[in-house]
């Protein structure tokens, strides 16, 4: 098995993924692993990683006495840290924003990140089987707050995929400020890079991406190559009123994104679930997205839902398309 370089990330931040994979009869992409993380985290690649690493560095050490990921996330009481130790956590959290997914509440200090993703998981949570004990895949997991929350309905093992190098380092940071080892671990790595024919996983959340492939259907597929026989797929994109074969495809941008290809109907995305092999598909939530949930925060201070709708019709992007709907559906692997 190949070895990371000094000139990316810390290895032994994945060692323990590495031995379960190896555990679970999937060698073979145990040995690919490591050069894929090492190209997804490289420092040659990504020039903040160092300045961020070295910002995790200078966090405090503290046990929390408190870690509760069932209601929220949860981590420490404010009466764990000493002054000093509070303006270094603050340090800290700010020097790795923005940050897209929350809120975390960490020792006192509530961060308020641009998505209220507590609103998605609470509309969806009671909706989905039970993840107790279970293995789980989370795709395009962003900084791994729904991990966390999985975590807390007593996930078995974790595993988050998102490209994103801030977001794995912000996912890091927030394991050390636990204090203890959890079982779950964010890949730099997309879905196009998982391994064909190794089914792990009892269930697969993808919430946010498919409108970010260009061929939708390979990323269905790509999915069930590792859910387990009778495995849980949950998915969440986003989807356009209409009828059975409509299908939006923006001309460039929508709502202000360059990378979104194309966006279904409810019909036609349950139709495409259904093609790519999937059964008992379930709509779990439809629910349109408000400057509530997605917004400008202290803590992410860049545009956002409010800045791409268009000012004199909310039911509307800038660019004239319909405002974001999204919908979750449930599927099973045969």
């Amino acid at each position: 098995m190949s070895d990371f370089s000094a000139h990316s990330y810390p290895a032994d931040n994945y060692q323990d993924l590495l031995n379960w994979l190896i555990s679970e009869g999937a060698e073979s992409w145990a040995e690919k692993l490591p050069d894929a993380i090492e190209k997804g985290l490289s420092f040659s690649r990504y020039g903040d990683l160092p300045d961020w690493l070295e910002v995790i560095d200078t966090a405090p050490t503290v046990q929390p006495s408190v870690c509760n990921f069932e209601a929220s996330v949860n981590i420490g009481d404010p009466s764990d840290l000493d002054s000093d130790q509070r303006q270094a956590l603050s340090d800290v959290l700010t020097g790795l924003m923005p940050w897209r997914k929350g809120p975390f509440d960490i020792f006192g200090v509530h961060l308020d990140a641009e998505w209220r993703s507590d609103m998605k998981w609470n509309r969806i949570i009671d909706k989905v089987s039970s993840l107790n004990g279970r293995n789980i895949i989370d795709i395009g997991c962003g900084n791994g707050y729904y991990m966390l929350r999985m975590l807390g309905q007593g996930a078995k093992r974790l595993v988050g995929v998102d490209p994103s190098p801030r977001f794995v380092v912000q996912f890091d940071l927030l394991k050390k400020l636990i204090g203890t080892q959890i079982p779950a671990h964010i890949l730099p790595i997309r879905a196009e890079q998982l391994p064909t024919g190794v089914p792990l996983f009892d269930t697969a959340f993808s919430m946010g991406v498919l409108y970010h492939r260009r061929e939708p259907q390979s990323h269905l597929k790509e999915i069930s190559e590792v859910l387990k026989p009778g495995g849980e797929f949950i998915l969440e994109t986003l989807i356009i009123e209409g009828d059975a074969g409509d299908c939006l495809v923006p001309e460039n941008r929508y709502a202000q994104m360059r990378n979104v290809w194309s966006i279904p109907s409810l019909r036609t995305l349950t139709d495409w679930v259904g093609q790519a092999g999937y059964e008992k598909i379930e709509v779990l939530d439809i629910n349109r997205t408000t400057t509530e949930e997605q917004r400008r925060t202290p803590w992410m201070q860049f545009q956002s839902l409010g800045d791409f709708l268009d000012p004199q019709d909310s039911s509307k992007t800038v660019e004239g398309y319909p405002a974001p709907i999204r919908a979750a559906i449930r599927a099973t692997r045969p």
